[in-house]
């Protein structure tokens, strides 16, 4: 209990650890570039775009990857769902862990009722980027992250039929997951595309600029694997004092 006790906190802590630094370095800069667009004595440079303004004609330009960026912030938005929905009755007391198994279902049929969200997030993610190509998009929503793990899924499965352990997944289960997954998931999340698509895209509030803003060079600890490392640790420390 007492070990359990730590974890909570620890977590806690670098949750608000991190909130806060995110939202002091935000501040800091904001204070800085109204503190610069207030500034009376510079009314000559006030015609001159500086901090934020700088990328104002940027911000809404589609990414390159957009329908990837469509397809993960669905796939997010089913999971976060299902992981949601699940908490909610694990502490109204419906999920008890005595009930061997019981969790493990009650996520696979939430994860699978909740397909129509991920559908209907990724389209209209998808739509304000422009996109045309609804029903490609709405394919890899729903095959995607579920084709991935359950890739990896059968693999170690097989190594564990391989040693001919009791723990392994018997076929039949196997091949309900698929049913799960095929007869009522991609349904769920094609109706969901529908309706997301259908809906209009609210406009920009800024027109977004025909040629893009040159990236000038980051230093160093701006690289995406530097960011990716650092930003993986914390995480990594809270879930490893967990377990």
């Amino acid at each position: 209990e007492q070990i359990h006790w730590f974890s909570m906190v620890n977590s806690l802590m670098i949750v608000l650890f991190l909130s806060g630094m995110v939202a002091m370095i935000m501040t800091r800069t904001l204070r800085r570039d109204l503190s610069r667009y207030n500034d009376f004595e510079a009314k000559e440079d006030a015609q001159e775009e500086s901090g934020w303004k700088l990328v104002h004609g940027d911000v809404f330009r589609p990414p390159a990857n957009f329908g990837l960026l469509a397809v993960y912030v669905g796939t997010g938005a089913q999971v976060f769902g299902m992981a949601f929905i699940t908490m909610v009755f694990a502490l109204l007391g419906f999920l008890s862990p005595a009930n061997r198994g019981g969790l493990m279902t009650a996520m696979l049929v939430l994860y699978v009722l909740m397909g129509s969200v991920a559908g209907y997030v990724a389209a209209r993610l998808y739509k304000s980027f422009r996109g045309t190509n609804w029903k490609g998009n709405t394919l890899k929503t729903a095959t995607m992250f579920p084709g991935i793990v359950g890739v990896i899924f059968f693999v170690l499965n097989l190594f564990i039929w391989g040693q001919k352990s009791s723990g392994a997944v018997p076929f039949g289960t196997l091949f309900a997951l698929l049913m799960l997954w095929f007869g009522v998931s991609v349904p769920l999340v094609f109706v969901g595309s529908y309706f997301g698509y259908k809906r209009p895209v609210d406009e920009p509030p800024t027109r977004t600029n025909q040629i893009p803003r040159v990236i000038p060079e980051q230093p160093w600890y701006m690289s995406a694997p530097f960011c990716v490392l650092v930003g993986g640790i914390l995480p990594f420390g809270a879930v490893f004092i967990e377990l």
